[in-house]
């Protein structure tokens, strides 16, 4: 029997667009999407899906076993900017979540596991050019301070126990076909949906906040390739790298296409966040131990967004 994979969040910004993915690689049966909300209409008609409550292990372990499930993606979370709002919600959902399937992992129902971490672990003490994949790691915000922990539980329960759990510190990530769920950089979606419906775009952001953003089908490929490599020797949450931009140089480029679009700037208590993040990152090791390399670019993003927005409304 193939292996068969399950997705917890299948119905956020990153699950929906991986489910679909690992459908086409694997076969729509081997790959069960699940959350506690329905997701897209391509997700549900495409292939098997349930209803998960992630903060109960017994649901978790009864999909597990009744799909016989080789590896799990837990792409669950709240986000930078509603965690901000309820911190303890978020915590207790980010981590008992991961507490959750690194258990299952533990008791050997789950063979392997991905789990996503951020850039927002770094915080105003890092490097923000290049940042380093070990360096000094002081989020100041609630979802970089469950990342940080997120990354040093998984790495205590590789060592522990041997469990093969992987992650990649996403940047914003770009993406068309599920709206973003509350973070930082949402900017760099909403700008394209306001630049197609109104061809105005007020940014939350100052015009020159730079921040690392990678186009979705470049973070899908990364966690695909990632999990499909050998296994690394130790944990580690990689940094992964694709663009950066501001959101006036997103705008220019917009611009190319959209010739009166025009962008203003009302920065809000998003901006803080921004200011404690990196502009780059130094994603040397991930290329090293499993060949990641980015494909997307600015212009290629820009008109691939434009398109798919164009067709969808």
């Amino acid at each position: 029997m193939a292996s068969r994979t399950l997705i917890i969040g299948s119905s956020g910004q990153i699950g929906t667009e991986l489910a679909l993915r690992l459908r086409e690689l694997k076969g729509k049966e081997n790959v069960i999407a699940s959350d506690i909300r329905k997701g897209s209409y391509e997700v549900m008609e495409s292939g098997p899906f349930e209803f998960l409550d992630v903060t109960h292990k017994n649901e978790i372990l009864e999909v597990i076993q009744k799909h016989e499930i080789t590896e799990v993606y837990l792409m669950v979370a709240i986000l930078s900017v509603i965690a901000e709002k309820n911190p303890k919600k978020a915590w207790e959902l980010n981590m008992n979540a991961l507490f959750n399937v690194l258990e299952l992992a533990r008791e050997g129902h789950i063979k392997r596991l991905f789990w996503p971490s951020s850039i927002a672990v770094f915080g105003p003490d890092t490097p923000r050019s290049k940042t380093p994949q070990d360096t000094v790691i002081k989020p100041t915000t609630v979802y970089g301070i469950s990342k940080l922990a997120g990354e040093n539980w998984c790495s205590y329960y590789e060592r522990q126990y041997g469990v093969d759990v992987r992650s990649l510190r996403y940047p914003g990530l770009i993406s068309y076909k599920a709206t973003p769920g509350g973070g930082t950089t949402d900017y760099a979606v909403e700008i394209f949906h306001e630049a197609v419906k109104k061809g105005s775009y007020v940014s939350f952001l100052k015009s020159d906040t730079v921040l690392p953003m990678m186009y979705m089908d470049d973070a899908i490929r990364a966690t695909v390739e990632l999990m499909d490599a050998d296994r690394p020797k130790e944990f580690n949450a990689y940094n992964v790298g694709a663009l950066s931009f501001s959101p006036a140089e997103l705008a220019e480029a917009i611009s190319k296409h959209v010739p009166d679009f025009r962008i203003s700037y009302k920065p809000d208590s998003r901006q803080r966040i921004a200011d404690t993040w990196p502009q780059s990152v130094d994603d040397s090791m991930a290329r090293k131990d499993w060949g990641w390399e980015p494909k997307v670019d600015l212009d290629s993003m820009v008109r691939s967004m434009l398109h798919g927005l164009h067709f969808s409304s």
